[in-house]
């Protein structure tokens, strides 16, 4: 794959918590933040310790002095800021321009004994001004500002008369700037597109969830127009209910009522509390006054569930007693309701010619959306027992475990 070719804009500062669309780009913030303030400030005050431990000639102690108490006070607010605001390039600007003037001033402030060698605390200083300005700047500006760090180190010690520090140190600089450039580019490079992953990611479980929405609505749907109208019809079509009579009217009636209620609750459903709890028996029996000339036997326990479950268990009883009217017509049907512990069971039983479950097609509606179906959206199930010359039960449980 071919690197990015777009220009690489300058880190921002870290924000105080990461943004929900970028978590990749923000720890790299974090860490980007974090760092710095760390080398800066243990650097910066191990250096102090250092330098004022060694004051041997050609050391210019009040020079060395105010250098130190200056760089002291630079580290300390370089943090703080840091560690608050996030590193800008304004502070790695500052930082540079105090490294550069030290670095210039080394033979006055490093003793001959300690400059050789890459030990003295003025080389410290360099390199952590070179991490610095990796970490805080992008490569366009990172490696020229890298780069002069190198030379004002490089020219201070062969002021101060260390050629070979001179070039050993610069070398190991111009190193550590060429290296912390790169692996900064690809810090950054691998968080962008951890990001654009992530986002990708994001949108493709929105749609996901969208569509499944839509799916289910479409579901929905069709249950209540299969349990109203459509069963109506087949009603209608299999003699059970004569056209023109006044039960046919009173169950138009019922199926348009219930259409407009499911309507208005589905309007209304996003401003149901989610704990509420309503009488299940009082919603049963509700049910049960809609099915016109369809004499039933209950027992009820009195329970409570959330109103999902109610519509759920009232809209899978309705359906199956509706089965019950279409193709046990003139059976005994039952409906027991039991509650208790957090579970919920409710039996709708026939004395019919029975069937075998295990025949039905399956693209027929009836017991896969309007009982399985329905039941399954509320963490419920459906069981359906039945067998020729055995009549049917139903059981709808919830929760299902």
């Amino acid at each position: 794959m071919l690197p990015d070719a777009r220009p690489e804009a300058a880190p921002p500062a870290v924000p105080t918590t990461p943004a929900p669309d970028n978590p990749a780009g923000a720890a790299l913030g974090r860490i980007v933040a974090v760092f710095p303030a760390v080398i800066r400030v243990t650097c910066g005050l191990a250096g102090a310790c250092v330098a004022l431990a060694v004051r041997t000639p050609p050391v210019h102690v009040p020079l060395l002095v105010v250098t130190v108490a200056v760089l002291t006070g630079w580290s300390l607010v370089f943090t703080r800021w840091t560690l608050r605001h996030g590193l800008t390039g304004r502070l790695v600007t500052v930082d540079v321009t105090l490294t550069v003037v030290t670095c210039l001033l080394m033979r006055h402030l490093v003793a001959a004994e300690v400059l050789p060698g890459e030990v003295s605390w003025v080389a410290i200083l360099a390199s952590t001004s070179v991490i610095v300005a990796q970490l805080g700047l992008p490569a366009s500006r990172s490696i020229p500002t890298g780069l002069l760090v190198v030379g004002a180190y490089a020219l201070g010690a062969h002021l101060a008369g260390a050629d070979p520090e001179a070039v050993a140190h610069a070398g190991t600089l111009t190193v550590q700037t060429f290296s912390g450039a790169g692996l900064t580019y690809l810090a950054r490079r691998g968080s962008r597109l951890a990001d654009e992953a992530f986002a990708g990611f994001q949108r493709v479980s929105r749609q996901a969830l969208l569509d499944r929405a839509a799916r289910e609505a479409e579901r929905q749907h069709n249950r209540d127009l299969h349990d109203t109208v459509l069963s109506t019809l087949t009603v209608v079509g299999l003699g059970a209910v004569t056209a023109g009579s006044a039960g046919l009217r009173e169950r138009a009636h019922s199926d348009l009522r219930t259409l407009i209620e499911l309507t208005g609750a589905r309007s209304a459903g996003a401003d149901r509390p989610t704990d509420v709890r309503e009488p299940l028996a009082d919603r049963v029996r509700t049910a049960l006054d809609r099915l016109p000339r369809q004499p039933v036997v209950t027992d009820l326990d009195e329970c409570a569930v959330p109103p999902a479950v109610a519509d759920a268990i009232t809209g899978s009883l309705a359906a199956a007693l509706s089965n019950v009217e279409r193709h046990a017509p003139g059976s005994a049907a039952g409906v027991r309701l039991r509650g208790g512990d957090g579970r919920v069971v409710v039996e709708v039983t026939d004395d019919g010619p029975g069937f075998d479950p295990g025949t039905v097609p399956t693209h027929r509606y009836g017991l896969r959306e309007s009982i399985h179906g329905r039941m399954a959206t509320v963490g419920g199930r459906a069981e359906v027992i039945s067998a020729p010359g055995h009549g049917t039960r139903v059981r709808l449980v919830w929760p299902a475990r």
